[in-house]
């Protein structure tokens, strides 16, 4: 060994001395060889033009509507399309003025857009400024302050702007939250609008074949370290978890909060615009010189020409109409057979038993709803995802680190991902489901699955990525 340090440091010694004498030449190195392929995510799908609705797969009716069904459809359509204002009932405070503005890529009903409207609320609301953490090119976000003043569990929206200052809220002042004093006490966390494309499909599966799915494949599941629950509200007699008020399970939002679109809407309408409701009947801020409308803002009536339905019900009914996303079975750097392939490792690894790729339909009202197919990616159960991503809100009855399992369908045109936004890259979402015990938090449910990944070759990543970005 010593002979062989010698050697070795003697080598070093020759080359260094060679290199340092007047007019040397270097010694010949070695063919380095040429970089290993990596797999890299090919981003978000691209159309030309970029509405062209038949390459988005996104943005239509369900198909087999009735032509007054259609157009239901077509009137919620504008109605989520509409900018409200001060008159209309905007605010106190809110988030955005409109729908589409937070549900826009890469069609009306998906979810942030590249451009970032949230940036042009202070210009057209100048008694605000603009949050640290919205920017122009980020993802439309809201806010929610994990705790109260005195610690106790709060988990609210924390709305990011005010109408004070606009020319239609005269004698309203009102601030906005300290965001920065919370986010340096840990206390902030975010939220990233979700597509409501085929909402209604989402819907129309009834509770049974949920709970059907939850129990198959339960020896690799349990092999995987795979549990998951139905967002139902825990029973006193111990039995199985329920809602508190039908005993069903709940199914939309990041933390399966909700369970109809009709409540949906209706919580979107009044948290996210501060515009009340017959679903959310109070205002948030009932501040009395900041109402300039009357309460509720917007609700079923009766005008001259007839019953008007509110804009809530319209949102409902397009949503619930809303057609799914449809994948394509190649595009350009991703051909047919790597897609292929790519499914099946998603398969192989253990992806599908969280994100189940088909879940169906029962006896819907809407009968373009009925027996179909729901190739979603998920089995709309919550599961814990370790303190990597847990925020520590409680909402419905999913915990602090308890998410409901994202829909996979149309993700291979969305630009931000996670529940809060902080990446555009598929492979750092999904190796931030990997995450052990910390601080009394479980360690995350997909573990197993994310280091089965990680043993992947290159090549097969890029099969799964490309799969990926066809749905």
């Amino acid at each position: 060994m010593r002979r062989l340090w010698a050697v070795l440091m003697a080598v070093g010694l020759l080359s260094a001395a060679l290199s340092a004498m007047p007019g040397a030449q270097s010694l010949p190195k070695p063919e380095i060889a040429a970089h290993a392929f990596v797999a890299t995510d090919p981003g978000v799908r691209k159309c030309d033009p970029p509405d062209d609705l038949a390459c988005l797969g996104a943005g239509g009716p369900v198909p087999g509507l009735t032509d007054a069904e259609l157009q239901l459809w077509i009137a919620g359509l504008g109605a989520f399309s509409d900018v409200e204002g001060v008159k209309d009932g905007l605010g106190p405070r809110f988030n955005l003025d409109n729908c589409l503005g937070c549900h826009s890529q890469p069609a009306l009903g998906g979810t942030s857009p590249a451009v970032n409207p949230q940036v042009e609320m202070v210009t057209k609301f100048p008694g605000n400024r603009l949050p640290f953490f919205i920017t122009a090119y980020g993802p439309t976000r809201e806010a929610r302050i994990v705790r109260d003043s005195q610690g106790n569990p709060d988990g609210g929206v924390a709305a990011l702007f005010t109408i004070t200052g606009h020319d239609d809220a005269n004698g309203c002042e009102l601030t906005q939250p300290d965001f920065e004093t919370e986010a340096r006490r840990g206390n902030l966390i975010f939220r990233i609008p979700t597509p409501v494309f085929g909402a209604g499909l989402i819907e129309a599966v009834p509770d049974q074949v949920i709970l059907e799915n939850q129990t198959s494949s339960s020896a690799q599941k349990t092999l995987m370290g795979i549990g998951g629950r139905p967002g139902r509200t825990l029973t006193i007699t111990g039995g199985p978890n329920r809602t508190g008020n039908d005993g069903t399970i709940t199914r939309f939002g990041w933390k399966a909060q909700n369970k109809s679109l009709d409540t949906f809407s209706g919580e979107a309408y009044n948290v996210e615009m501060g515009i009340s409701n017959e679903v959310f009947p109070t205002e948030r801020d009932e501040t009395g010189s900041c109402q300039f409308a009357r309460v509720p803002n917007d609700a079923l009536g009766v005008a001259d020409t007839g019953i008007t339905l509110s804009d809530v019900t319209l949102f409902a009914f397009m949503m619930r109409t809303h057609a799914a996303p449809v994948p394509v079975a190649e595009f350009p750097g991703a051909s047919a057979e790597s897609i292929l392939r790519g499914r099946q490792v998603f398969v192989d690894i253990g992806c599908g038993l969280c994100h189940t790729p088909t879940l169906r339909t029962g006896n819907a009202t809407i009968e373009a709803l009925r027996d179909q197919p729901v190739n979603l990616f998920s089995d709309l159960l919550l599961h814990n995802m370790g303190p990597g991503l847990a925020d520590g809100v409680l909402q419905g009855v999913a915990t602090g680190d308890e998410f409901r399992t994202a829909p996979l369908w149309g993700l291979g045109q969305r630009i931000f991902l996670l529940h809060d936004g902080r990446t555009k890259d598929l492979i750092v979402a999904i190796r931030e489901h990997r995450s052990g015990h910390d601080n009394g938090i479980r360690k995350s449910e997909a573990n197993r699955v994310v280091r089965q990944f990680e043993r992947l070759s290159e090549p097969e990543k890029q099969d799964l990525l490309n799969f990926l970005r066809s749905l």
